[in-house]
């Protein structure tokens, strides 16, 4: 009876875990969830389907209007339609010397279906992203073909427990400093620099390592060979 209790235990404790990292992973989400402030980016909305018996069948995603981006580009989905949304900007943009006066506001996938179980992406090169903000954070809503629509758009807050339905947020880091990029070019130069004795010495003292190595395998094997001669031998004396 006590083992019976224990293995119960143990499987609904089991299943609780099963269900709650179901639903956390049922979320719809932005990925890679990083970008840098400032540049471009690829990013794609994961969106799974959660009910048993219904398909999704339509994905719109909202931008922030205090945020707006001068470049908004989806790529194609086979089986879906996309529509891209502007507004007309109160205050244009400058990007890259070019006045911008609209910006993107919304993006809308129909036309296609995401079964039970299954999940699909819907990728987007946006820009040119925020430089003093710290994340943007995208409103979501997903349709399903029996009509229930869910909002994916409350905004997580800091020591709060997340919010059943999260909105997709994008973390916006800062650059990094020029100093820590790696210079492939100084490295090649470097190499290119080095003495052509020291690189003739480390090839003549790998050949000779080489070389000792497998000599010493040869006399391995002669031995080995002399020894099974010699037992051979033996025995042949006992006899």
């Amino acid at each position: 009876m006590k083992t019976s209790r224990v293995s119960f235990a143990a499987a609904l404790a089991a299943g609780s875990v099963l269900l709650l990292s179901g639903t956390a992973f049922a979320h719809v989400g932005v990925q890679p969830g990083e970008a840098t402030k400032g540049g471009y980016a690829t990013i794609n909305f994961k969106v799974p389907n959660e009910r048993d018996g219904a398909a999704t069948t339509q994905l719109e995603v909202n931008f922030p209007v205090d945020q707006p981006l001068s470049s908004v580009m989806p790529q194609d989905v086979p089986g879906w339609i996309v529509n891209v949304e502007k507004t007309k900007l109160d205050k244009p943009l400058t990007v890259h010397g070019k006045q911008i006066n609209e910006a993107v506001t919304k993006v809308t996938w129909t036309g296609g279906k995401i079964e039970s179980g299954k999940f699909q992406q819907f990728p987007l090169s946006i820009g040119k992203l925020p430089d003093n903000a710290d994340k943007m954070v995208f409103k979501a809503i997903q349709t399903y073909d029996n009509g229930e629509v869910v909002r994916w758009i409350e905004e997580a807050k800091e020591g709060a427990a997340e919010p059943q339905n999260p909105a997709p947020v994008l973390k916006l880091n800062a650059a990094p400093a020029e100093g820590d990029h790696h210079d492939a070019k100084t490295d090649g130069d470097k190499n290119a620099a080095a003495d052509p004795k020291d690189s003739h010495d480390e090839a003549a003292a790998k050949t000779g390592s080489d070389t000792t190595a497998r000599a010493l395998g040869v006399a391995g094997i002669v031995i080995g060979l002399g020894g099974v001669a010699f037992g051979i031998a033996s025995r042949r004396r006992t006899s």
